[in-house]
This record gives structure tokens, sequence and C-alpha cells, in this order.
């Protein structure tokens, strides 16, 4: 089985909108949190930061861990064509405040730009799973 670990930021403004990335990657495009997989040795908290920074050009601030999301992946599901062995994928989820950098969308990345959407039309968009799943987490905390 193979195992990918993520950080990923809820990231909802004083006007209740949400900060979303648009995933470009796998068999359809949809709008997912910013964030992503952690380099070899690297803190969570960093990884979180520094993704949001990426895909959003954000600087932000963590303010606590929401939750931990886990999820096994069939080989059948998986986004690589020749997978032969389930994914195992850890995602760790943070509720973060922008403290600086202004909003602008990545280059040659897994997601093409970032946009704030009020957070009542969210389920209207084409979105993954661990949005509404992060948004469960972030109104229980």
């Amino acid at each position: 089985m193979d195992l990918r670990v993520a950080a990923y930021a809820v990231i909802v403004d004083p006007d209740d909108r949400l900060l979303l990335a648009h995933w470009n990657e796998g068999r359809r495009a949809a709008w997912t949190l910013p964030g992503g997989g952690l380099e070899a040795g690297e803190d969570p908290e960093r990884a979180a930061r520094r993704e949001v920074r990426e895909e959003t050009g954000y600087r932000v601030e963590l303010k606590g861990l929401l939750g931990i999301h886990s999820r096994v992946i069939p080989p059948t599901r998986r986004l690589v064509d020749d997978a032969t062995v389930p994914l195992h994928t850890l995602r760790i989820v943070y509720r973060a405040e922008v403290v600086g950098g202004k909003l602008r969308n990545e280059v040659d990345g897994s997601t093409d730009r970032a946009e704030w959407f009020p957070r009542a039309g969210v389920r209207r968009l084409q979105r993954v799973k661990l949005v509404d799943i992060a948004l469960r987490m972030y109104d229980d905390a």
C-alpha cells in the first residue's frame, strides 16, 4: 500500500468567504482546499503554510488543527493509470488566517487559480470531497 500525507488549510475571511484553489490534475478539474503533500521530513504545519503560499500567493498563520482525515483509495480509483496497490491518504487540516501576500494564481503546478467564494455557494461548485469534510471540521470546532 502506498501512503500520502498532506496538509491543508481552511481559510475563511471576515466576510465568510472560503479560499479555494482550482485543482487541475487527475480525471476532472475541481475546487479544493489550498494545500498538498509533505516533502520528505517536512513538518506538516510548515507544509500547509508553504502550499498555501505556492497555490494562492498568501502567507498564513495557522490557528489550530481542525482534524485528520484518513482514506484508503483502491487501485482502480487512483489517479495513476497503472496503480496496482491502494493509496492510503492522511490529510491534516488546519484553520488558518491570511497575514500577508497577495492573491495570485499558481503557475505550472497542480492548481491553476485561486479564488474566494461565499461559503453559502460552495456546495454549488465542482469540488473534491475534502472541501466538505474540512468545512464540517471547521463548523464543529
